[in-house]
């Protein structure tokens, strides 16, 4: 057989693969001197590898010039032709080779991905007892479409595209070798041109040095051409060598994947410019349009979100448009898509869903609770649906209520953006969180039945004070617009419950700082749940302390601003005691607290300025005379307490003392109202102190019979304002 003609009619890319690694071309990080495989093929001490990497980067030539190298048998297959009969087939081989020399087999399998896993685990045994030394060559991940115990007995090596440095020198050996490639003749390639095949091939030398074979051999009349011949490549000549680029990828490859994703983070990042450029590089190489569109429509609620809900109609719309119009026009509707959600404000907040995925398989016994049961069937008289409060009913067709299972109230899962549609609405999705979370509070403070002592009296304190929630929305507004906190404020908040105060004044003063002292662990441990997990940073999140006493001070170990404070609200806890609302005690501790000019406001409910049960309750004159008596009983006039403390500062007390008033509509319920004259309560037992038991028990029967009406609500606050002139 005449080999050299055999030669000549190969193609250049095959001529020209390199025969040593000294011609070996790029790839520097793995073939380079002194590098691990480079020294393995020179002393023939190579151990199983798989070379993982774009086509035309030289897998199936650095497979060669090992051949050429070892002494070692060398057996090559292709995966795509082969199966296990010849796997087989190369391990009798190798036995036999083995026999006869004591050396090993190179076993090179191009293509190994194509394999299934019945046909690699046929070659797993000989490569682990060291028959066979594999050499696997693939375009896919190894580490998605290798055996893993294959992979686990061989080093993968990651060859990369060619540089354009790289290209350069391969065109140079192919126009300079006389013998394999064109150096016989005087071929001349503009610089335009080269530039051109170097850019089109993408990092793949295959491609370029077919590009440069057919602009070659079609640049003269008749090929070969007599030796010393003329051949100019031009721009024009290498367009039409390399009309259009080769489809790097097909659709389950790599380069399907990493371009892909190399478009939606660019579309992710509002870089239209690099989306457009991804865009075209997969319509370019065959991608199917439907599937870069359902990405998109992916993107649009994951990437875009709320942020703005219109993106996801915009795409799907576009969608639809490209389903009747088609390609090539179809491209319009693409890049309408493309752009839209490119340069749309971002949102990931639809990521909640799965932080409450976790929740349902970590809390899968959860009831749903009674109220949200469906009351339409035989649910009425098991409670099912009963106190379910219709939003429609409520103005603004909203109100807070809890629908979560008693054990994940509190928690928040979506956290809304700061862009677009979602900026607009947090402000009062925020707010009715933050009566959602005191609903919760509330609930658990209106179920009152401990026995008669200070904590009963305080419970019942609380009743009245906590009211109902959009009584107490508006007692936070008025109460914030005394105390007026803003901008770069350092604010304190001391006392209790500070549920819906608390995340105002932070929202009010995100350039200072929200301290909070609570005295009550209920509400300092719902705040700490909410802050753990609100989006805020810990720098950014209301420093919490406590349960705190009457003149407490952060310690210099506790990373708690210790003052001082431009804004101090005080409120006593219900069920603080009297330390708590002592005057004397309060502005001592206080005080010194505050910056020159500061501001601290007390903020106390004064329950005989109420509605109490004396004024809704219609009672004989006798009767209404001894409940008031017993009201006033346990209730004491805070306002009078705090007079003489304020002379003692030389302040008057008309013009520092003042009063909120809030006021509502409530239905008491039989249970609501009998409640107030339980004997363990406070005025049930002041009750039967003042006219013994029967009197209370007629006051009691009254009560009862007026439920379920519409009652006005209304309550009155003192607020003492102080703000000292400390020169």
């Amino acid at each position: 057989m005449d080999l050299s003609l055999d030669q000549e009619r190969q193609p250049l890319a095959a001529r020209m693969r390199p025969r040593t690694l000294d011609e070996f071309v790029g790839q520097e990080h793995i073939v380079g001197p002194g590098r691990l495989l480079r020294r393995a093929i020179e002393a023939d001490q190579l151990q199983s590898i798989i070379l993982s990497g774009p086509p035309g980067t030289g897998k199936t030539t650095l497979a060669r010039v090992v051949a050429e190298r070892t002494r070692s048998q060398f057996i090559s297959i292709n995966a795509v032709l082969s199966g296990v009969k010849d796997i087989r087939d190369a391990i009798e081989k190798a036995k036999d080779f083995a026999d006869r020399t004591n050396r090993r087999t190179l076993l090179f399998v191009d293509e190994v991905h194509r394999w299934n896993k019945s046909q690699q685990d046929a070659l797993l045994p000989w490569v682990e007892n060291g028959l066979l030394v594999l050499i696997g060559a693939t375009t896919e991940n190894p580490y998605f479409e290798v055996n893993r115990a294959l992979l686990s007995r061989s080093r993968v090596f990651l060859l990369s595209s060619l540089t354009g440095e790289d290209l350069q020198r391969v065109i140079d050996l192919a126009l300079t070798d006389r013998e394999r490639g064109y150096g016989a003749y005087r071929v001349t390639i503009t610089g335009e041109a080269r530039d051109h095949l170097v850019t089109t091939a993408s990092g793949d030398a295959r491609t370029l040095l077919n590009a440069l074979e057919l602009a070659v051999e079609t640049s003269v009349d008749r090929y070969p051409p007599p030796p010393g011949t003329e051949i100019l490549i031009t721009l024009e000549v290498a367009e039409d060598s390399i009309q259009r680029r080769a489809v790097l990828y097909d659709k389950d490859g790599d380069y399907h994947f990493d371009t892909i994703s190399a478009f939606i983070k660019s579309v992710r990042g509002s870089d239209p410019d690099a989306a457009l450029y991804w865009l075209a590089r997969m319509v370019t190489a065959g991608e199917d349009p439907r599937y870069i569109l359902r990405r998109l429509l992916i993107l649009a609620s994951e990437d875009v979100g709320l942020a703005d809900p219109h993106a996801l109609v915009v795409v799907n719309a576009c969608a639809a448009s490209f389903d009747r119009v088609g390609m090539p026009e179809g491209q319009f509707h693409l890049a309408q898509a493309t752009l839209y959600c490119a340069a749309a404000p971002k949102s990931n907040s639809t990521l909640g869903y799965f932080d409450a995925l976790k929740a349902v398989q970590a809390a899968q016994g959860d009831e749903v609770p009674d109220h949200l049961r469906d009351a339409s069937r035989d649910g009425e008289e098991l409670g099912h649906g009963r106190d379910y409060l219709y939003p429609h009913a409520y103005r603004d067709h909203w109100v807070a209520q809890q629908y979560l299972p008693e054990t994940l109230q509190g928690n928040l899962f979506y956290q809304p953006g700061e862009l677009g549609w979602e900026k607009e609405r947090r402000r009062e999705l925020e707010e009715r969180r933050d009566l959602q979370l005191a609903v919760e509070r509330e609930e658990t403070l209106t179920i009152s039945t401990a026995p008669p002592s200070h904590t009963a009296s305080a419970r019942w304190l609380r009743r009245i004070d906590q009211g109902i929630l959009e009584e107490a929305l508006a007692l936070r507004n008025q109460v914030l617009h005394v105390l007026g906190p803003s901008g770069t404020d350092r604010v304190l908040l001391c006392g209790a419950p500070f549920q819906l105060l608390a995340w105002e004044v932070l929202r009010r003063t995100q350039g200072g700082l929200a301290a909070i002292w609570s005295a009550d662990e209920a509400d300092l441990e719902a705040l700490r749940h909410r802050s753990g997990r609100s989006p805020l940073a810990e720098i950014e999140q209301p420093q919490l302390a406590g349960p705190v006493q009457p003149g407490w001070r952060p310690g210099e170990r506790e990373s708690i601003h210790p003052g001082p404070f431009e804004k101090i609200l005080y409120r006593p806890p219900p069920e603080g005691g009297e330390s708590w609302s002592d005057p004397e005690t309060v502005l001592n501790w206080l005080l010194p607290l505050l910056v020159k000019g500061g501001t601290l406001l007390v903020l106390q409910v004064l329950p005989l300025e109420c509605t109490r049960p004396s004024s809704v309750i219609p009672l004989p004159d006798d009767l209404a005379a001894i409940l008031r008596a017993a009201e006033e009983k346990v209730f004491p006039d805070r306002e009078k307490e705090w007079i003489p403390a304020l002379q003692r500062l030389h302040l008057e007390p008309m013009t520092h003392i003042s009063r909120l008033h809030t006021s509502t509509t409530r239905t008491l319920s039989r249970e609501a109202l009998l409640g107030w004259f339980d004997p363990r309560q406070p005025v049930g037992a002041a009750l039967i102190e003042l006219s013994g038991p029967d009197t209370a028990a007629r006051i009691g029967k009254i009560a009862g019979s007026e439920s379920n009406r519409d009652i006005p609500w209304k309550r009155t606050f003192l607020t003492v304002r102080i703000a000292p002139d400390r020169s």
